[in-house]
């Protein structure tokens, strides 16, 4: 019997665990150069998953969303622009994705903070907000990048010193 309750005890744990790390939020680990120099790659970052489900996203959220080219994978990008807003840059080169100048309804723009090497709406255009799993809050580690990861820390030409 006490291996029973033990058992029953470890399964309500691990329910709650995933409820937690499902709806709530749970910890990113950043891979690649696209979010330089505000996050790096092996970062680890703090996502928070209600936002998805009660606001819009913002100009200049860092958020976490699926993969459009690659459903089990997940990306981390900042929301350049939301529907209704220009899209930013030569919209020549952007013809294959869009159809007009502003972000159609239900998705949003968005690029890597290291434009020069990142894949993101430049290469495959808006992405729906669907798509979105949750907003990065803050860098939790190495100790040396811990940082909220505030909307005001934007600009579109990414001033930000590297660390």
């Amino acid at each position: 019997m006490p291996f029973l309750k033990k058992l029953l005890k470890f399964g309500w744990y691990g329910c709650v665990a995933h409820c937690v790390f499902e709806y709530c939020g749970d910890f990113v680990l950043c891979d690649g150069p696209s979010m330089e120099p505000t996050i790096h790659t092996n970062d680890v970052v703090l996502t928070e998953h209600y936002t998805p489900l009660w606001r819009r996203p913002q100009q200049g959220d860092v958020v976490i969303v699926r993969s459009p080219r690659n459903p089990n994978q997940f990306i981390c990008k900042r929301v350049v622009a939301v529907p209704g807003e220009k899209i930013p840059g030569q919209l020549k080169h952007l013809v294959k994705f869009v159809s007009s100048e502003k972000v159609p309804k239900g998705k949003v723009w968005l690029e890597g903070d290291n434009k020069s090497n990142s894949t993101d709406s430049k290469n495959y255009g808006p992405v729906p907000i669907g798509l979105i799993r949750g907003r990065a809050i803050a860098t939790i580690w190495p100790p040396s990048a811990v940082q909220l990861l505030a909307p005001d820390l934007y600009a579109y030409d990414t001033n930000l010193k590297p660390r």
